[in-house]
């Protein structure tokens, strides 16, 4: 168990570790905490300094930068945690929104909890409630994804476990693969209601809203430019009954061994039962084999 009182109890030889939202267009949409949070730390570890230094020289801020991405952030964790040991006060940024969401992040924060250093998150910019909330969808109950797969066939994968979710979906996209993740997304699970949102709080913010058919149409026939959030209508469909689903008495286990019995290997019996249960083969696999 690891309980921490954020302002209280931390040791005067520690530093500290602060996760610092930036905005994701619009400069405007910072907020005095996360500018007095950068001005303040002893160092910020930045996704790519250049972006960064962008954002420091608008506001003029002078803190010392250290690169952390996704190509060295296993390279450079021990090393920032040493400096936080030592009592320096760390701030993580990445180029957009909130670092350890589809961003480097996630690792430190985990590393920097199991040495007992506070660690303490600023509210800020984020695109994907952004697009959410201005879908027009259910904003009740969400599932934040990401990117999906670049491989046709991982991304059918994934969109055929998260079918039957009743939640509204959120995805990232870039604009080079949009028109083949929408299409995806109209074959694997129809015609429901989505929505596209890019370039949020830019001068080109644009919704773009409709049927799964739709969109797809709306992306042949358009240039596609920015980053795109993606939100996916849940499944509204009805559950299927309970004797339609065979293996609903089944642990995740028995299901695979049950296709085993049959003469399956190990791998594929993990294949169909995912494909059965709309679930990614990776739980399975963590399922069975522990």
């Amino acid at each position: 168990m690891n309980i921490q009182k954020s302002y209280q109890n931390q040791s005067q030889d520690i530093g500290e570790l602060y996760i610092v939202p930036t905005p994701i267009g619009n400069l405007e949409d910072i907020t005095y905490r996360a500018l007095k949070t950068l001005e303040n730390a002893d160092m910020i570890a930045a996704e790519d300094t250049r972006q960064t230094k962008k954002l420091m020289s608008h506001f003029e801020l002078h803190t010392p930068l250290v690169s952390y991405h996704e190509h060295n952030k296993l390279d450079k964790e021990s090393y920032l945690i040493e400096e936080i040991q030592s009592g320096k006060t760390l701030a993580v940024v990445s180029d957009a929104g909130m670092p350890g969401v589809s961003d480097p992040g996630f690792e430190l924060v985990n590393r920097a909890i199991q040495e007992g250093i506070h660690v303490i998150v600023l509210p800020g910019a984020n695109a994907a409630l952004c697009a959410l909330v201005g879908s027009g969808l259910n904003t009740d109950r969400f599932y934040f994804y990401g990117f999906l797969p670049r491989k046709k066939k991982e991304r059918k994968e994934e969109l055929e476990a998260l079918y039957r979710m009743t939640s509204t979906l959120i995805f990232y996209e870039s604009p080079h693969r949009l028109k083949e993740v929408v299409k995806s997304i109209h074959e694997v699970m129809g015609n429901r209601q989505v929505a596209l949102a890019r370039e949020l709080t830019k001068k080109y913010e644009e919704y773009v809203r409709g049927s799964a058919e739709e969109i797809v149409e709306w992306a042949q026939q358009n240039e596609i430019r920015g980053e795109f959030c993606i939100i996916v209508e849940g499944n509204e469909e009805s559950e299927p009954q309970g004797e339609e689903l065979w293996w609903a008495a089944f642990s995740l286990t028995e299901h695979v061994e049950h296709y085993v019995d049959e003469g399956q290997s190990s791998k594929d019996a993990i294949k169909q039962v995912a494909k059965d249960r709309k679930m990614p083969k990776r739980e399975v696999y963590q399922a069975y084999h522990t």
